[in-house]
């Protein structure tokens, strides 16, 4: 699991005063970044210099309490499933001073070469990140063909 600890700004919040549902797919794609942060160069050095992305299939979100401006957000990012050339993140979201939770959001990502826009085998330090926060009992599979 990594962690990745972040303020609730001003602009993220919506005239009912708690952050915008949207927002919280931001909140996953930083998270996204900061897990990928242990690569040669990070998360950029890998769509920049590489060409390789990891565009999401599929986005799951669930909410449980509100977040607000000047709340700390903690996120918990772990590998759910590991295929070939596919996995899916975990995102669990939580209130930092009171452990509250507050979302969840699944991501499911196909490793691509940005330059031909088609699927590719996973990278080995790629796979690595990943298989070094695999959730319990998550085992690699098969994945459809994308």
């Amino acid at each position: 699991m990594i962690e990745l600890e972040r303020p609730i700004r001003f602009e993220e919040v919506d005239a009912a005063r708690i952050v915008f549902f949207a927002r919280f797919l931001n909140f996953a794609h930083e998270a996204m970044e900061h897990f990928f942060a242990g690569l040669d160069g990070g998360y950029s050095r890998l769509i920049m210099e590489r060409n390789v992305g990891l565009p999401a299939v599929d986005v799951a979100m669930q909410f449980f309490a509100p977040a607000r401006y000047g709340d700390t957000l903690r996120i918990e990012t772990t590998t759910a499933r590991l295929g070939n050339r596919s996995a899916t993140l975990r995102y669990r979201m939580s209130h930092r001073a009171s452990g509250e939770r507050l979302a969840e959001v699944r991501h499911t990502v196909v490793t691509s070469n940005l330059l031909e826009m088609r699927s590719i085998e996973m990278p080995s330090d790629v796979r690595e990140i990943f298989s070094s926060h695999l959730e319990p009992d998550t085992r690699a599979g098969d994945e459809p063909r994308r």
